[in-house]
């Protein structure tokens, strides 16, 4: 039974995806003769992890019981206490463990502190599903770069725009609906500062109660927005960074007083350093981006392979014309074609939406 109350974990952490960032959003359940006494997933940053809200929930029930957690329980002092020391404290008798935790201050500890208490602990559950479902926060602790995903549409001859630029709607309302959803489980939705000017997009996260609102990156290195764009005219809203090398001061002042955030880094010409780009947002502890990037921008993340995870969606349309998705970023050869691995399709109406992991 090992396995199902795992799966159970699983469900459960599922309820804090895009919700308690930059922790790793991870379930629990506690389960004694047979029957679930408490669960728990992790609650916003600086509350409790999984485990102690499923002890809440277990009461003195917890005592003799067995706790099942996605997770390797921490065993250091950061925003909360150790999970371990409530753990041992509640008088669980065995831990089964999905997977370890990378992060140098857990590392095969939690599950030691575990042990040397008397407790009883297995390891290695649904390794690879909790894999993927923790992929951000393991990206952001093993790389530390927060994982990139790369969104697209297009229509089914791949092409992102027909010939006169335009491209409402080539996916449908269920894609579009599907992307919100997406944008709600990430920490940054991040755009250039051409697509800004042209689509004028809101970029936030729309559609759904309660749901989580992504920081707003665009870049923009010679400070080109335009101060009447939606995403600007929201910057008090909802969180928005632009990234930039320029030094004018009126359009600096300007976007200071519309309340948004900007930040000089290194760059040259109308190009940012990607590098540079990603070290800060992962020092302000975001683990994942969502690129809503046109085709130049998408094709720079592409050449220097920071990209993690693709979401294609495929309109039921054929425009032809020479709008073609990643034209420049040319491989040279079939054999030398990047390969998406573990790759899903789902139907949403008359679309499609593929997703898959690059194998550069």
């Amino acid at each position: 039974m090992d396995k199902y109350y795992i799966k159970v974990a699983m469900r459960n952490a599922e309820k804090s995806r895009g919700k308690c960032s930059p922790n790793p959003f991870v379930g629990a359940t506690i389960v004694k003769d047979g029957k679930i006494v408490g669960e728990g997933n992790t609650q916003p940053y600086g509350q409790d992890h999984a485990e102690i809200v499923a002890l809440k929930e277990a009461k003195d029930q917890a005592k003799g019981a067995t706790l099942y957690v996605t997770m390797e329980p921490c065993c250091h002092y950061g925003k909360t206490p150790p999970c371990t020391d409530a753990i041992i404290k509640a008088g669980i008798k065995r831990v089964v463990v999905g997977i370890l935790d990378p992060n140098p201050a857990v590392s095969g500890m939690g599950v030691q502190t575990l042990k040397d208490a008397g407790i009883e602990v297995s390891v290695g559950y649904s390794e690879d599903e909790i894999n993927e479902q923790l992929e951000y926060y393991l990206c952001y602790i093993t790389k530390k770069r927060p994982f990139v995903i790369w969104k697209t549409a297009l229509t089914l001859d791949g092409r992102y725009a027909a010939s006169d630029g335009s491209s409402k709607w080539i996916s449908n309302e269920s894609s579009r609906k599907y992307v919100h959803r997406l944008r709600s489980q990430v920490d940054v939705v991040l755009a250039g500062v051409n697509s800004v000017n042209m689509d004028n997009a809101m970029l936030n996260a729309r559609g759904f109660r309660n749901i989580n609102q992504p920081l707003r990156v665009v870049l923009d290195p010679t400070l080109q927005i335009n101060l009447q764009s939606a995403i600007v005219k929201s910057a008090k809203d909802f969180p928005t960074l632009i990234l930039h090398h320029s030094s004018d001061p009126e359009t600096i002042y300007r976007l200071d007083d519309m309340g948004v955030e900007h930040l000089q880094i290194e760059g040259q010409d109308d190009v940012l350093d990607l590098d540079l780009v990603l070290d800060v947002i992962y020092e302000r502890k975001l683990n994942s981006i969502l690129l809503e990037t046109g085709n130049r921008l998408s094709e720079a993340f592409w050449h220097q392979e920071l990209v993690d995870k693709c979401f294609i969606f495929y309109g039921n349309k054929i425009l032809g014309g020479d709008k073609s998705s990643l034209r420049n970023y040319d491989r040279g050869g079939i054999d030398k074609a990047v390969e998406l691995s573990k790759i899903r399709f789902r139907r949403l109406k008359d679309n499609v939406m593929v997703v898959g992991y690059p194998q550069y």
